[in-house]
């Protein structure tokens, strides 16, 4: 079941930011970089987050998490993130889906990852982003961007 996350629940917090870590910590060794700013900040950096999140649960158990931001037609996610646990069960790719049928409004989906994030790359271009450019976002950090342009029907 995915529902939104409410970061004020302290318990739904340290769930969140528990997976946040494991999840950003599998990344962090594949792109060779351990400052990825979700991976380094505070619970109370992700309570006060402006970003909305939203969770994939297994039985009361959150496995999966999604973060979004809009700004008129245009939505950011700034976070995708499985438990290793709960790997290779299509939580990712449920949490994407999640965000498009919520937000049915939105004309461009943008996200980012570690440029040798292989994983993540496959997973957003098998969904239909592009990929429209590569940064160096901080000493030894490079992001592939991505964007999905919905078809005016």
């Amino acid at each position: 079941m995915i529902k939104k996350l409410d970061l004020q629940n302290k318990s739904i917090l340290m769930d969140l930011f528990d997976v946040q870590k494991a999840s950003y910590l599998v990344e962090a060794k594949l792109i060779n970089f351990f400052e990825i700013p979700p991976l380094v900040e505070s619970i109370e950096d992700l309570k006060n987050s402006m970003e909305v999140f939203y969770g994939y649960f297994e039985e009361e158990e959150l496995a999966g998490a999604i973060s979004c931001t809009e700004e008129g037609e245009e939505l950011t996610i700034g976070r995708l993130v499985v438990d290793p646990k709960h790997f290779r069960k299509g939580i990712a790719q449920k949490l994407l889906c999640a965000i498009e049928e919520n937000h049915p409004e939105i004309r461009v989906y943008k996200v980012s990852t570690g440029k040798e994030n292989g994983p993540a790359k496959n997973l957003y271009l098998k969904n239909g982003f592009k990929t429209v450019n590569q940064v160096e976002a901080s000493p030894g950090l490079f992001l592939s961007i991505f964007e999905k342009r919905k078809v005016e029907q």
